[in-house]
């Protein structure tokens, strides 16, 4: 019966790939990316269990075991660096993640279909702005002589103030992608039948209980997918905006694993520790992934898998 079983299915999967030969063409760079800059590099995961030589290579380079994984957390660093990376991580998830399913709803909301593009345009056109520039942005208007210290009279500096670190990183990042995100939920809401609005006009639902009671309903297995990808990624804040920045003064709430990855692993070349700890944040990320879908299975009876 198994061998019948699998040879039907080969035939199945064989007939699918010649009948939609062209799909699985296009399919052909997805998976070929991921193959060469996901999988491959797996490989020289390696090195977090050796005293990795540069000119000796993986293979040559001396094996020690779990010493790095140790040594990292047994470091000084090791509990500032998971604070701060899950407090930035858990503020984005709280503030950030409930702004694009907001403004989607809101911009559906909206009859004037001019002004509908309108505002789409001007909420989507932050996430095409480099980081960079950002940074320069946000450095030119909270600096002690910038816009925002000018209207409010005050003399702050709040690039060097620890305190004020997370909420211009935290606020600048939801001003960024509240736009582009809420893209995937306007889809979402096109895809829901008129008809369960025009029942409920007669039933004499206003604009709010129609949100309440069929949107967001509607809504929910794409919350429910998004919340868990964005929970897989609660380790994984990027080093880019945080080193453009952050400074020394502010490294108790700023520094966080990406960022103590590339001055340990770049600057100070300790490529094996550095490998370690970024070893130790996928396996976290993993965790935090299975568990959140096992929580919204649970929960609402949507998940991933």
């Amino acid at each position: 019966m198994g061998k019948r079983k699998m040879h039907s299915m080969g035939v199945i999967i064989k007939k699918d790939i010649k009948k939609n030969k062209y799909i699985y063409m296009m399919l052909l760079p997805v998976v070929a990316y991921f193959i060469v800059f996901h999988y491959i590099p797996m490989v020289s995961a390696q090195i977090a269990f050796k005293d990795f030589n540069i000119t000796k290579g993986i293979a040559d380079s001396k094996w020690v075991g779990f010493k790095h994984f140790r040594s990292y957390f047994n470091s000084y660093y090791f509990a500032r660096l998971i604070r701060n990376t899950l407090v930035l991580s858990a503020g984005n998830i709280l503030f950030g993640f409930p702004a694009p399913i907001i403004l989607a709803i809101l911009i559906n909301e909206i009859r004037h279909s001019g002004f509908k593009r309108i505002v789409q345009t001007i909420t989507y056109l932050p996430h095409f702005i480099s980081i960079v520039i950002v940074c320069a942005l946000l450095r030119n208007f909270f600096s002690v002589d910038g816009l925002v210290n000018q209207l409010f009279g005050t003399k702050i500096n709040f690039f060097m103030n620890s305190q004020m670190f997370r909420p211009l990183y935290i606020g600048s990042g939801i001003w960024q992608e509240i736009g582009w995100g809420s893209i995937v939920y306007l889809a979402a809401i096109t895809a829901i039948d008129s008809q369960l609005y025009e029942a409920a006009s007669i039933d004499g639902a206003g604009r709010f209980r129609k949100i309440l009671y069929i949107t967001l309903p509607c809504l929910a297995t794409t919350i429910t997918v998004m919340f868990i990808m964005r929970v897989g990624k609660m380790m994984t804040v990027g080093a880019d905006k945080v080193l453009l920045m952050y400074s020394e003064s502010i490294y108790e709430t700023a520094d966080i694993i990406s960022t103590f990855v590339y001055r340990k692993g770049l600057l100070e070349q300790n490529y094996s520790y550095s490998a370690a700890v970024d070893l130790v944040n996928s396996l976290i990320n993993c965790v935090l992934l299975v568990g959140a879908n096992k929580l919204c299975k649970r929960i609402s009876g949507n998940g991933l898998w």
